[in-house]
């Protein structure tokens, strides 16, 4: 896979290929991440990419022309079918459903945005805007690492067991079940029995019930959108029914 970060900081971006799966995926050959300075295609001798906002107010804003051929020469480089992805507050909230979604495309081009933000008629070129949550930070480079890191996790190959990406939170619609490792007992608390048992079956079962338990928990309102199958449905009742009894309801 082929991604592209458009930025005014490529040396920070770049980090994130560097280490663990992202670094190991870049070095496997499996992702091919590269960056690219907005002020390489400035249109002004200072290469200067901004400039005040019509109409007044704080900040300065993006110019259109150099978000423009940035995103044109992107395209050029690792081809015209990559997707266009803003990182935006103003943007839908990045989950899992989009990474999938993102990790199936042939490229990326990833845009980080700074200032106030990107000349409005740039954004006829982004083919989606994300969005890490409902909060503001200086620019898209941060958001641009957690969606290269995340989309790097789904390429075939990059993780060392293919099953670490289906089993991790929310890509089955809920949160993920509880690990231990070694001690068996650590301070008094002891490994679950099921855990230590072989039996395979039952594994399996306390986790799926753990996990749907953790998501009813922590995030109940992932469960309002998924449909549960007839054992998920009846792990989960059992799981509310021990928490209420233990909680003394």
């Amino acid at each position: 896979m082929k991604i592209e970060v458009l930025t005014l900081f490529p040396e920070f971006v770049e980090q994130v290929g560097r280490y663990g799966i992202v670094g190991r995926a870049v070095e496997s050959g499996k992702l091919a991440l590269t960056s690219r300075n907005f002020r390489d295609y400035s249109e002004n001798k200072w290469r200067r990419v901004d400039d005040r906002p019509y109409g007044g107010g704080p900040g300065m804003v993006m110019n259109a022309g150099p978000v423009a051929k940035a995103i044109e020469a992107a395209k050029a480089a690792i081809g015209a079918k990559a997707k266009v992805v803003a990182l935006s507050p103003q943007g839908e909230p990045l989950t899992q459903g989009w990474v999938k979604r993102l990790a199936a495309e042939e490229g990326l081009v990833v845009l980080c945005g700074r200032y106030e933000g990107i000349d409005e008629r740039a954004q006829g070129l982004v083919d989606v805007e994300l969005s890490l949550g409902d909060f503001v930070i200086s620019g898209g480079e941060l958001g641009a690492m957690v969606l290269v890191d995340a989309v790097a996790r789904l390429i075939p190959g990059a993780l060392g067991d293919e099953q670490s990406a289906e089993n991790d939170s929310f890509s089955s619609g809920w949160l993920d079940h509880p690990h231990y490792t070694r001690p068996e007992d650590w301070q008094g608390e002891r490994v679950p029995e099921v855990l230590l048992s072989g039996d395979h079956a039952a594994v399996r079962r306390w986790r799926l019930k753990r996990a749907l338990g953790a998501t009813w928990l922590k995030r109940p309102d992932l469960l309002d959108r998924v449909e549960l199958d007839t054992e998920q449905a009846a792990l989960l009742r059992e799981f509310i029914a021990e928490q209420q009894r233990k909680d003394g309801r």
